[in-house]
């Protein structure tokens, strides 16, 4: 730490000489020559912690900053402004009220399988390569892929916890996160106020705002919705999916507000199963008449359990994802007929974007893990 320092100091007394004020008089020399700040580089003194020590000559300001806590403008363009499990809570969030409903119990699960996908967007973890003589998908352990940081304070520490014990399969480490072990020694493994960080997280990117209200004899803070974008490009990719009648699916059209965003599509399933698994779907799609309310939850559901496997969505075209090269056998007569009664897209569709989506973006171990946390909510669900 000191050598960091003094190398600092050094740095800035080197530099206060080299960019001296033009107006100050020289200190030897009748005609000194004079450098132009205006084109001169910014100096810049690496100090032994890592941090940079720098001046810009064109102010004479010195400033210092840590180049592992300024954000990968690559990743920040590749992935959208808010996580997916932002977006569920979201979802589940009463926009005038600003809180949750009190008698959701699945959320919590939920959410702790979310911070697992959005590892796997990621690319920072995945299944183990070298469990391959398990058969159930869930039971194989995960691996920590990549151990940069993310710049999300919830999955940064979820990744230190996952790097930092044994190894441990998908269903197990929702349960350790979660808090739901008999191992007391593995109680400290449980992520704690994951609600509560998740809204001062949504509050500090402007999507909602904090107050105070009054619960009967208690004051408890709330988190209203303060800009409404980001929820409605939010109900725009679940209307898409489950919430319209059959059409065709349109990958540009899915987080086409963000960018040049990978994995549209199995970003959009995954939302749309864990809204359906978290028990949030109720207030987004009140507006639909019950036929069509019902036709939408029928639908997530069976999106869950269609692509909940590896692999995913096996009966589709193509042996699901990834790719087969064995073609399942040709559908039955009468599917055409079932596919216009559905709602929102087809499972074919949506595997056949998700094969382009592995082949350009994705890796086998990355998608193994999303397989699996789908696999888990598909238990919840039929537990349920």
């Amino acid at each position: 730490m000191s050598s960091g320092l003094l190398r600092r100091k050094a740095a800035t007394q080197h530099d206060a000489a080299l960019y001296e004020d033009e107006d100050q008089p020289a200190s030897s020399g009748p005609n000194p020559p004079r450098r132009n700040a205006q084109n001169a580089p910014i100096v810049e003194r690496v100090a032994g912690t890592g941090s940079v020590a720098a001046v810009d000559p064109r102010s004479g300001h010195r400033f210092a900053y840590d180049p592992r806590d300024v954000n990968d403008e690559v990743e920040s363009r590749i992935h959208p402004r808010l996580t997916l499990m932002e977006e569920i809570f979201l979802l589940g969030l009463k926009d005038k009220q600003g809180y949750l409903s009190f008698w959701n119990d699945t959320i919590s699960v939920t959410l702790r399988g979310c911070i697992l996908l959005e590892l796997a967007f990621r690319g920072r973890i995945g299944i183990s390569r070298a469990e391959l003589t398990r058969s159930c998908i869930s039971d194989r352990t995960v691996d920590v892929l990549d151990t940069r940081n993310t710049g999300e304070p919830l999955l940064d520490e979820t990744l230190r916890v996952i790097k930092a014990n044994p190894p441990a399969s998908v269903s197990e480490w929702i349960s350790l996160l979660t808090g739901e072990t008999w191992n007391v020694l593995k109680l400290n493994l449980q992520l704690k106020q994951v609600r509560e960080r998740l809204a001062k997280g949504l509050a500090d990117k402007g999507v909602l705002r904090t107050e105070k209200r009054n619960f009967l004899l208690f004051d408890m803070p709330t988190h209203p919705l303060a800009e409404r974008g980001q929820k409605d490009a939010l109900l725009r990719r679940l209307y898409a999916f489950i919430g319209c009648p059959a059409q065709t699916l349109h990958p540009p059209t899915l987080y086409a507000e963000a960018g040049d965003i990978q994995l549209r599509v199995t970003r959009t399933l995954c939302m749309v199963c864990c809204a359906y698994t978290a028990n949030v779907l109720e207030n987004p799609l009140a507006h639909l008449p019950y036929a069509q309310h019902e036709h939408a939850l029928t639908r997530a559901a069976d999106l869950l359990s269609e692509f909940g496997r590896w692999p995913m969505a096996p009966e589709s075209p193509g042996g699901g994802v990834p790719a087969q090269s064995t073609v399942p056998s040709a559908p039955k007569h009468g599917t055409s007929k079932r596919r216009k009664q559905e709602m929102g897209v087809a499972s074919a569709d949506v595997a056949r974007a998700m094969q382009h989506e592995f082949a350009e973006y994705g890796t086998e171990t990355q998608f193994k893990l999303i397989a699996a946390v789908l696999l888990e909510f598909s238990r919840m669900d039929s537990l349920l």
